[in-house]
């Protein structure tokens, strides 16, 4: 059995996440106080006593889901199994951030300011209302990228994450998104949702984004990953510290295209993907990407017990 790490992304949060890690696992409750001194604030007392809507703002859900996973990863530590139990590790969008964190390629403190700074470009890269999301259910890749092209009348309307064989996001200027969800219904899509998200993210609309992360990243020691990273926008391997600052700037801009890179992970050899962090999305995801893979959710301390124990 060939096991991959992933991390969510976001969405995945909510009040109290973590927090039963922190209590169980001083290594974790480590991470949170880490991300707190990085941030300088008590971002932790947001993720576990908080505001969902506070918590819900990019540039806070995104160090957040990070530090729930990273002591989801101490607390596995803790109990032995080390971040070479896998043989690639990947991220959904900011997931890839707490990857390699996972991985030792980024402290977790400069990950930390990444993310917040990454929340805060992506936030006001489109001033709000004028960005959109649509998730497309039931059309291929092929079909929702044909749709968004009809869409776009001249405005940015891009296939964004393209998240199993029944979900492709699209993302771009409002106008453009609401016409692509009318034409991929028109052309056979099951349903078309608008997504509550503050910003257009993964679409050429954030380039403003891109350039600050690119100045941001420009300033960070980046190390070789423990085990190579499947990247987002090449949803392939990746182990070079260079190539991957480029790849992460890339990324802010580019799709986050996860079904192929779990049908990667899958012709390498792995097997099993155990979800490290918040939520279960990329289970849901990896069981429509290939029903022979098989997938764990490692979240709470109960998910840490019943992985250890075997």
């Amino acid at each position: 059995m060939t096991i991959a790490f992933v991390f969510p992304g976001q969405g995945a949060q909510t009040i109290g996440m973590g927090k039963a890690l922190a209590e169980a696992y001083p290594a974790a409750k480590a991470v949170f106080d880490e991300v707190d001194a990085a941030l300088g604030e008590a971002l932790s007392q947001l993720i576990w006593d908080g505001d969902i809507d506070t918590l819900t703002l990019t540039q806070n859900a995104q160090p957040a889901l990070m530090a729930t996973s990273l002591a989801a990863m101490r607390a596995l530590e803790a109990e032995g199994v080390s971040i070479n139990k896998a043989a690639f590790v990947a991220g959904h969008s900011l997931g890839e951030y707490s990857a390699l964190a996972a991985a030792g390629a980024i402290s977790v403190a400069d990950t930390a300011r990444l993310l917040r700074t990454r929340g805060q470009a992506m936030q006001s890269a489109v001033p709000v209302g004028e960005g959109a999301m649509a998730a497309i259910l039931g059309l291929d890749l092929e079909a929702v990228r044909a749709v968004a092209e009809e869409a776009a009348q001249g405005e940015v309307c891009q296939a964004a994450n393209d998240n199993d064989p029944t979900q492709v996001v699209v993302s771009g200027a409002k106008a453009a998104v609401e016409r692509a969800a009318e034409i991929a219904k028109e052309k056979g899509a099951k349903r078309a949702v608008m997504l509550p998200v503050s910003a257009p993210f993964h679409c050429a609309l954030m380039q403003p984004a891109a350039d600050v992360m690119a100045e941001a990243l420009a300033d960070v020691a980046i190390t070789s990953p423990a085990v190579p990273l499947i990247a987002n926008v090449r949803a392939d391997a990746v182990t070079d510290p260079d190539e991957i600052r480029k790849l992460l700037v890339e990324q802010v801009t580019g799709s986050v295209r996860w079904r192929e890179s779990v049908q990667s992970m899958a012709a390498k050899g792995v097997t099993e993907f155990w979800e490290i962090g918040a939520g279960k999305a990329l289970s849901g995801m990896i069981r429509k990407i290939d029903r022979n893979l098989t997938s764990r959710q490692v979240g709470t301390a109960e998910d840490v017990a019943a992985i250890t124990a075997g």
